[in-house]
């Protein structure tokens, strides 16, 4: 049997790490909150006391950390973990980093004969829930065909974006394009109301028409028109918006990199970076439309 060892457990990992054990596989768990190490092994999971415990007898490495420095800190040099995984394994990093701290990472896998991919994730903690996430995957193809039962188990669809990194070039991409959509949706939202529109006749107006887009379709950022959205429960769950920031940041190192010109991704992270100023950093992302109606 294959054995996974999974590495943070936070909002997005613990529930994937759930699905893992549903599907059958055995895995050893890993995370500073022990509360959630406790709730996965009650569940059935081996709780490790440290992430090289975790990967000792590990042939699988799943990791899910909040960014960059957390990723080169946990793999990288020689206390890392990299150091402590068996050559030949494969490790599957699913945080959203920058394109370039994968690649580093990449490259230092492959020095010790340890495949790896770059898998960040898009379907929100409810995708994480409900095993439906879309993986976006940069590496080597033979390493995702060899990945793909272990993703299968957390996801529903999973896209080779290309070499080392391209994972996280997609994923960046796609995160800047939600902030632009959520912002407009949510201006646009402020603006019907304010000027006498009823929100839930209004969104689903623009939902069929023109401007109909994933946010009016699934996660409305107005209170009280979708039951189940952040939104109608004090923004709380979902998606922070301090990650959301985090991501369009790495969008512009990104651009910057590149010389490409993206004017709307900017203007999504300063209105997201005032929104974290205004202390709504923990909210879910679509807290943004609290700017166009306070």
């Amino acid at each position: 049997m294959t054995q996974i060892a999974f590495i943070g457990l936070g909002h997005m990992g613990l529930p994937m790490a759930r699905n893992l054990l549903k599907a059958g596989f055995a895995i050893s768990v890993f995370d500073l909150v022990q509360d959630s190490v406790a709730s996965l092994a009650a569940e059935g999971a081996k709780a490790a006391g440290s992430a090289a415990d975790a990967v000792r007898d590990a042939t699988v490495v799943v990791s899910m950390l909040p960014a960059s420095r957390h990723v080169e800190s946990l793999y990288l040099g020689d206390q890392g973990l990299l150091a402590q995984i068996t050559p030949g394994s494969l490790v599957l990093e699913c945080s959203t980093i920058a394109p370039d701290s994968a690649r580093k990472v990449h490259a230092a896998a492959a020095a010790r004969g340890i495949g790896l991919l770059d898998a960040p994730v898009s379907g929100g903690t409810a995708g994480a829930a409900a095993g439906t996430l879309t993986f976006m995957v940069g590496g080597k193809a033979e390493a995702l065909e060899k990945a793909r039962p272990i993703l299968a188990a957390m996801g529903k669809n999973i896209f080779h974006a290309g070499p080392d990194g391209a994972g996280q070039v997609a994923k960046v991409c796609n995160n800047q394009l939600l902030a632009v959509q959520m912002i407009g949706t949510a201006e646009a939202m402020a603006l019907g109301v304010a000027s006498g529109l009823d929100p839930a006749v209004l969104a689903e107006i623009m939902r069929q028409s023109s401007g109909g887009n994933w946010t009016l379709e699934k996660y409305n950022p107005w209170p009280g028109v979708m039951e189940n959205a952040p939104a109608s429960k004090g923004y709380s769950g979902g998606f922070m918006a301090e990650l959301m920031a985090k991501d369009l940041g790495l969008a512009q190192e990104a651009a910057q990199a590149t010389a490409s010109s993206t004017p709307m991704g900017a203007l999504a992270l300063q209105l997201y970076r005032l929104l974290l100023k205004q202390g709504n950093g923990k909210l879910d992302f679509s807290a943004v439309q609290k700017l166009f109606v306070e």
